[in-house]
């Protein structure tokens, strides 16, 4: 248990399909409008990068087009 925390991430998911990334050193990683974005997989980084705006909606809780109470 005391070896999970060195390896532990501050809670990175892909964008892609949720999955959290433990390893980010080992991640699939790429910057888009100057936030850094990691994967866990190829296959996930290539289909964020043909519809970036697709996945970054979802993840980014600051947007304000839905706000819901």
């Amino acid at each position: 248990m005391l070896n999970e925390v060195k390896t532990r991430s501050a809670g990175i998911n892909d964008p892609v399909c949720g999955m959290e990334i433990k390893e980010i050193f080992k991640a699939d990683k790429l910057e888009y409008k100057g936030k850094t974005y990691y994967f866990c997989s190829t296959l996930c980084k290539i289909q964020f990068e043909k519809e970036p705006e697709k996945y970054i909606k979802k993840d980014d809780g600051n947007e304000h087009h839905h706000h819901h109470h």
